[in-house]
C-alpha cells in the first residue's frame, strides 16, 4: 500500500523502567504521608491575635466549653459571643429559646458573668455556607453596638477551625482575626487516619474548605 493512504503508523514509546516505577512509588508514598501526617495540624490551627472579642460560632461539647472559658479568662477579652440556630417546637432545650441562650447558660455555670455574654440567634435556617452566615450575623450585630473596629478571635473545633477562620477573616477584612482550634477528643488528631471520625472530620473538612477556598462566592448585598 503507498505510503499516502497509511492509516496507522510507528512511533517510539518511551516507558519507565523498573527503577523508574520504584522511584515514582516512593515519591508518590513521600507526598501521601506528607499529606497525612500535616493536614490536620493545617485544618486547625490555633493562632489567636489577641482580640477583645471571643466568638463561639456553634454546638460544643461540654469539654469543648470548659476550654473556651479557660480562653476567654486567659486572653482578658472583652466579650464572648455565642451564635446559635432558634430551636423548634418539642426540642428538649426549647426553654432557652436558641443554642446561643443554651451556651449562655453554660458559661455563666462555670463563671463568666451574663454582663460580658452576647447571644446571637439564628432566626433562620441555613441550609448552606452557614458558617459564612453567622459571620455576617456577628458583624451586624457589632456594628449595632458600635464595635466596628474591634480585632476578633474566633473559636472553631478541632479541624473545622481552618475554613471558620477563612470566612470570618472574608467578613471581617477591616480587621484582624484569630482563631483557637479546640481538640476534640473522639479521636487521636495525631494519628486521625486510624478511627472513623477521625477519617471523617478530615476529609469532609478537607473538601468544604478547599470549596470555600476556591469555590465559595459570597452573595451580592443588597
Amino acid at each position: 500500500m503507498s505510503r499516502l493512504f497509511r492509516l496507522t503508523t510507528t512511533r517510539e514509546c518511551r516507558v519507565l523502567t523498573p527503577i523508574g516505577w520504584g522511584a515514582l512509588l516512593v515519591v508518590f508514598c513521600s507526598i501521601m504521608a506528607s499529606t497525612t501526617l500535616f493536614v490536620y495540624p493545617f485544618l486547625a490551627p490555633t493562632k489567636p491575635v489577641g482580640g477583645e472579642i471571643l466568638v463561639v460560632e456553634h454546638w460544643f461539647p461540654d469539654y469543648a466549653l470548659e476550654k473556651v472559658k479557660e480562653q476567654f479568662q486567659k486572653g482578658n477579652y472583652r466579650l464572648l459571643v455565642t451564635v446559635g440556630r432558634k430551636f423548634e417546637t418539642g426540642h428538649p432545650l426549647e426553654q432557652y429559646k436558641n443554642l446561643a441562650n443554651w451556651m449562655v447558660s453554660k458559661f455563666k455555670d462555670r463563671g463568666i458573668p451574663e454582663g460580658k455574654i452576647m447571644p446571637i440567634s439564628v432566626n433562620k435556617p441555613l441550609k448552606k455556607d452557614r458558617t459564612y452566615h453567622k459571620a455576617l450575623l456577628v458583624q451586624k450585630k457589632l456594628d449595632e453596638i458600635g464595635l466596628t473596629e474591634i480585632s476578633i478571635d474566633v473559636v472553631s473545633l478541632g479541624a473545622h477551625a481552618r475554613r471558620t477562620w477563612f470566612l470570618f477573616e472574608k467578613v471581617f477584612s477591616p480587621v484582624s482575626v484569630g482563631v483557637v482550634s479546640i481538640m476534640p477528643i473522639g479521636y487521636n488528631t495525631s494519628r486521625w487516619w486510624l478511627s472513623s471520625a477521625g477519617v471523617r472530620s478530615v476529609i469532609s473538612e478537607s473538601i468544604a474548605y478547599l470549596y470555600a477556598r476556591f469555590i465559595f462566592s459570597p452573595p451580592i448585598k443588597n
